[in-house]
């Protein structure tokens, strides 16, 4: 089989792409629902869209930095979290 006609065939049907094991896509979590993400930053998700809004509830950077990355956040919505 010649790698054009594979191109072209890989491209009508796009990729499927999975979150790694153990781990969901933000947009499958209920609203509501709490979440870890793979940094440890943890949050509430509030709406979920194309992007999720959330609330940071706490996200390991410095003391100083910490006002920045806490509240009200608009992330990806397919940002891999821990089921």
């Amino acid at each position: 089989m010649k790698t054009s006609t594979l191109v072209k065939r890989a491209l009508k049907n796009g990729p499927k792409f999975k979150p790694a094991k153990g781990m969901m896509y933000l947009k499958d979590l209920p609203v509501g629902k709490m979440f870890t993400t793979s940094f440890g930053t943890r949050g509430v998700l509030i709406e979920c869209n194309v992007n999720a809004k959330v609330i940071i509830l706490s996200a390991n950077v410095n003391d100083e930095d910490s006002s920045y990355y806490l509240g009200k956040k608009i992330i990806a919505a397919e940002t891999e979290i821990y089921k």
